[in-house]
């Protein structure tokens, strides 16, 4: 259900610079072995350190406070194509005409330079702490100092201490979200790029899953695949609450979308819970609007019971609990 993230092994034809992977990785050393930054102190005494409290600091809603959290989270791990312009609070600086969000970028590259100043943010890529929200937010403000015309390397944040998204974007702007058929905006005249380039394009288009955002409920996309269709729909209420309310409905026969459909389990991404439902071949995204929209409803009145769950609804929740898979 999850989607593939695309790798090409080409960069944009006007880009310059070093590119992703110039910076040595750091080796693997045991705890109590000489630390390989050269400082003769052993490794968890030294950098070791700063990776072990990285590990225990791990923020489980990264996304939380920002405007569109469940768009956040579907662009991170659902989403094959997608853009959205970002909103800096104070504004652009200087030489910088806009800053887009993105799924994925050519190289896998963290983020990138246009020659124009323009600056690309990439979301799905590993990151080097446990506050996903530090590490974007660092790539971020390495890329709008970048020379423009080049990528921006993954690294870690120089400290845990440093902004995060929520302190860097404007949080009264919209995230809206605009889902792409291919990775054209990669380059700013897809039509004119090189064989290479093109043929990087050709690729990564092949990888990604046809994916429709509706309109008329949040953060809920479509999906085709070879076998069937899903209805992926990222939820923001509290999970405990949003599993029972699931439940609640499951065990009444409420918790499709129609004739053929049916809720099949969920993810849990960055501190959220995603139902996933199988649709029929064809059930395109338009047709999910109506019943997506009136299972809203049914939720709410859903989240607002506070009755114990009587046998039937405590099992449909195990049930659903054993078919969640944890993305992140």
């Amino acid at each position: 259900m999850a989607k593939k993230r695309p790798q090409t092994s080409s960069a944009e034809q006007q880009l310059k610079g070093r590119a992703v992977g110039a910076n040595e990785p750091v080796p693997v050393v045991g705890a109590r072995e000489p630390c390989p930054c050269g400082s003769g102190r052993r490794y968890k005494a030294c950098h070791g350190r700063a990776a072990a409290h990285a590990v225990t600091e791990l923020v489980q809603r990264p996304f939380e406070g920002l405007t569109g959290e469940g768009d956040w989270v579907a662009l991170r791990e659902l989403v094959p194509a997608a853009t959205v312009e970002l909103t800096l609070k104070g504004g652009l600086p200087d030489g910088v005409p806009s800053v887009t969000l993105a799924t994925v970028l050519p190289m896998a590259w963290p983020a990138l330079r246009r020659d124009d100043g323009s600056v690309l943010l990439g979301v799905q890529n590993d990151t080097a702490s446990g506050d996903l929200s530090r590490d974007l937010a660092d790539t971020l403000s390495r890329a709008l100092q970048a020379e423009p015309g080049t990528p921006v390397a993954a690294e870690r944040a120089a400290s845990n201490q440093g902004p995060r998204l929520q302190d860097l974007l404007d949080p009264n702007a919209p995230f809206e979200p605009v889902v792409h058929s291919g990775f054209e905006f990669w380059v700013p005249e897809a039509e004119s790029a090189s064989p290479d380039v093109a043929a990087s394009l050709e690729r990564a288009n092949a990888a990604a899953l046809p994916t429709v955002k509706l309109s008329g409920v949040e953060s809920a996309y479509w999906c085709e695949t070879p076998e069937k269709n899903h209805l992926r729909w990222v939820m923001t209420h509290p999970e405990e609450e949003l599993l029972s309310a699931l439940a609640r409905l499951h065990a009444a026969g409420d918790s499709s979308l129609g004739e053929g459909t049916r809720l099949v389990g969920s993810f849990r991404a960055h501190g959220l819970v995603v139902p996933v439902w199988d649709l029929p071949t064809g059930m395109g995204a338009e047709e999910c609007e109506k019943p997506a929209a009136a299972f809203a409803e049914r939720l709410a009145g859903a989240l607002a019971s506070d009755a114990p769950l009587t046998p039937e609804e405590r099992r449909a929740r195990g049930g659903l609990t054993n078919r969640q898979i944890t993305l992140s």
